[in-house]
């Protein structure tokens, strides 16, 4: 009598392969808005660490969060096969279940609200606004019935959540307001942050037109996916500049503009390259939102 096979289970977890799941070379995307917010804060003299702190670990909660719900629902989907070209993915190459996957997310969602908890005590009503807005988004990037990824709008959610919300947010639970100069910086922080996002989508053009995942890339092609990651640097590199210009930010804060070298090798890449080559670029670009964070950050302090 022939034996019945038995069903083959992911092996047991290990600590690389969660490093792995939590993307941390994506972690910069929750770092720096958080980092330049304080920076700023800090500058005009109304820095407070503690809400920094408790900032930082909500924002990186919600991005590994982000991360793993990525992670199972691009396999669920059909985003995430044999094919892919990018950096391997847990719950497609089977390297932890795909329910892991998802619990963990909705742990680390969790993890923010109890961390949002000591910063709505800080900053009141709006935050719960914020930190509830950011959770839910951070799932239906590729969650839910409507997931934001899938229907051109991923570019919209990184430039308004790692910038116009992550940033101003960062600057009013240290000072309770808002003013133009963080409005100002979020900017070129959700720039960069999405510029990341368009090199991602560059380079899964043709396996996203087989899963129905209509990025912009897919849905405008990849010449308007070259001009957004353009566009997206040089209002990076614009902002400091205006910031000056306005009289909201002190000359250091064209510090930022050192950053420029770093840019030049992805812009390269995604202007010339495509599908798997773009892997480099996207570390490039990765690598750019980090210094120019760093320098940018700086900047903002010195008065």
């Amino acid at each position: 009598m022939n034996a019945i096979a038995a069903p083959v289970e992911a092996p047991r977890p290990t600590l690389k392969t969660w490093l792995m799941a939590a993307r941390p070379k994506t972690l910069t995307a929750a770092l720096v808005p958080v980092m330049v917010g304080t920076a700023l804060a800090y500058g005009l003299g109304v820095g407070r660490w503690l809400p920094a702190l408790a900032a930082l670990v909500g924002a990186m909660l919600i991005q590994i969060g982000t991360n793993l719900t990525n992670d199972y629902y691009d396999f669920k989907k059909g985003a995430d096969t044999e094919e892919r070209l990018g950096p391997k993915r847990v719950t497609q190459s089977g390297l932890i279940a795909p329910g892991v996957v998802l619990a963990s997310a909705l742990t680390c969602f969790g993890l923010a609200v109890v961390t949002g908890i000591y910063l709505v005590v800080q900053g009141g009503w709006p935050i719960v606004a914020i930190g509830l807005a950011s959770v839910a988004a951070g799932y239906a990037y590729t969650g839910g019935p409507f997931p934001l990824a899938y229907h051109g709008l991923g570019d919209v959610f990184v430039f308004i959540f790692f910038g116009l919300v992550a940033v101003p947010g960062t600057y009013y639970v240290q000072s309770l307001t808002v003013g133009p100069a963080a409005w100002w910086a979020a900017i070129p922080v959700g720039a960069i942050g999405t510029a990341l996002l368009v090199v991602n989508n560059l380079r899964d053009a043709s396996t996203d037109v087989k899963a129905n995942k209509k990025t912009l890339v897919v849905r405008f092609g990849t010449a308007a996916g070259k001009a957004e990651y353009v566009v997206l640097l040089v209002a990076a590199y614009v902002t400091p500049l205006a910031m000056w210009g306005l009289g909201l930010a002190s000359p250091w804060v064209l510090l930022a503009l050192l950053s420029a070298p770093v840019a030049v090798p992805p812009l390269k890449l995604v202007l010339g390259a495509q599908g798997a080559a773009l892997n480099p670029a996207l570390g490039g670009t990765a690598k750019l939102q980090l210094v120019f964070g760093l320098l940018f950050s700086v900047g903002l302090y010195l008065r």
